[in-house]
């Protein structure tokens, strides 16, 4: 009789008797071999409703209008920094939702739904990696927890964005995103290019840690062509994929280790790189991260700049992107600690009572920018 596989080795073709022993050079750092569970088993179990579906079409279609000039309202992709709390998330949606629908003449309002977190070092991975908060990594439940959520926040009709950054994610919630981001740490990384190239929403890709734009524009060049490359199918098995390549992507600007880049300076310097690349001259700006150089208060002050270039008839910024949670400022996850209501346990948030009057003054500053716009038009047709 042979000897059993051991379950802790990845060892299922063959029997032990008929393959060579190599568990000396295979897997000699896996701990463990889990179960995952398929993207189409989660989306059997939680489908997607009909007017959830017509919600993220529309949406999706409506930022494709925006970045390609067929619509002069603002795309705001606005939440907290991660998700680590459903119900929580659930009351700043709907809070969100109303200020949607109040300023949706002039913004299009997508709500940042964060579920994977890059760390420099050591930290939270976020709410797929560890949705219990305690280091158990029950992936299972975080995509259904993930998925969940996503699916009641578009209930409420508000779409939802998110950041890829593992390449299979994508495949348990893409259906569900209005709006997607590749992150400063992954813009440069080939796989998410090809990724980017075959997801079926807008994706902005955003510079790199260093401030540099060039590669954000390398990016956005990558992706709009098409791609082949191995990945995993709904049904969970290994497949080549073959993309058409990606028109709706765009910029993100969010400052580097050389400083800002929201001011209309550095909007010129990055149009001029995109031109030179033969891309669309836009861009959307992260008033956090390097642009607030960290300190969530002072996104109240790129915001009130960004308004300012808008009134002034500047059309190169089509998005703007604000970290915001129920509460302002953030706290640690810390082991039998109770956590406090409404905090970001990752980057420090504007409270919800902050960011509402940011996005009126946004909203101002697009209407500005648009009669500016049709007075110049009838100047020019009389002239």
């Amino acid at each position: 009789m042979g000897k059993l596989d051991n379950p802790l080795h990845d060892q299922e073709v063959g029997s032990a008797d008929a393959i060579r022993d190599v568990t000396r050079i295979d897997d000699v750092r896996i701990g463990a071999v889990r179960p995952l569970i398929s993207p189409a088993l989660l989306q059997d179990d939680l489908p997607v409703p009909d007017d959830v579906q017509t919600l993220v079409e529309h949406s999706r279609a409506a930022i494709a209008d925006i970045l390609h000039g067929r619509d002069d309202r603002l795309v705001i992709i606005v939440g907290p920094c991660s998700i680590h709390d459903h119900d929580q998330a659930l009351d700043y949606a709907r809070l969100l939702k109303a200020a949607a629908d109040a300023l949706q003449e002039d913004l299009l309002i997508v709500m940042r739904v964060y579920f994977e977190k890059p760390r420099t070092t050591l930290g939270w991975k976020g709410y797929i990696n560890d949705p219990r908060l305690d280091g158990s990594f029950r992936i299972n439940e975080g995509l259904r927890r993930a998925r969940q959520l996503l699916l009641d926040i578009n209930g409420l009709g508000l779409p939802t964005a998110t950041e890829f950054l593992d390449l299979l994610s994508p495949q348990y919630i893409a259906d569900l995103i209005a709006w997607g981001a590749i992150g400063a740490r992954t813009t440069e990384s080939p796989s998410h290019r090809q990724l980017a190239s075959g997801l079926s929403c807008p994706i902005g890709f955003k510079n790199g840690t260093d401030g540099g734009m060039q590669i954000a524009a390398d990016a956005i060049v990558a992706a709009g062509v098409p791609h082949a490359f191995m990945g995993m199918t709904k049904m969970g098995m290994a497949a080549i994929f073959e993309t058409r390549g990606n028109d709706d992507v765009h910029v993100i600007l969010r400052g580097g280790k050389s400083g800002p880049n929201y001011d209309s300076a550095s909007v010129d310097a990055s149009a001029a790189v995109l031109a030179a690349a033969g891309l669309r001259e836009q861009v959307m700006v992260d008033c956090s991260h390097a642009n607030s150089n960290k300190s969530h208060l002072r996104q109240l002050d790129v915001a009130e700049d960004l308004g300012r270039q808008l009134s002034q008839g500047e059309n190169r910024i089509m998005g703007v992107m604000i970290e915001s949670h129920l509460e302002e400022g953030r706290q640690d996850l810390k082991p039998n600690v109770p956590l406090r209501r409404g905090v970001s346990i990752t980057d420090a948030c504007l409270s919800w009572a902050q960011t509402l009057p940011a996005l009126e003054t946004l909203a101002v500053a697009v209407r500005t920018r648009r009669k500016g716009r049709i007075m110049t038009d009838k100047s020019a047709a009389s002239s």
